[in-house]
């Protein structure tokens, strides 16, 4: 693993202790706990994104009509088939 750097983090009384029990429980130093956190929220993040890009790329596909036309159109379509 290569090293890393120290960094110097000011949280509140209630974050310290807070981060004291989350640590405790896992068996972990607090710096674990936070170094966790921080990957998972980056994880959340590109998840995020990879999430607006493929909306932002697939923006307009299909018939140009209005998504509540074609859904109707479907639905009768359907009913017209069970029936």
């Amino acid at each position: 693993m290569n090293p890393m750097p120290r960094t110097i983090l000011t949280i509140s009384d209630d974050d310290r202790r807070w981060l004291q029990r989350v640590a405790r429980r896992e068996g972990v130093s607090m710096a674990e706990v936070l170094r966790r956190a921080i990957h998972r929220w980056r994880e959340q993040e590109d998840r995020e994104r990879s999430f607006d890009r493929l909306l932002a790329a697939t923006k307009g596909i299909g018939t140009g009509e209005d998504g509540e036309d074609v859904v109707r159109r479907l639905r009768d379509e359907w009913d017209g088939r069970s029936g």
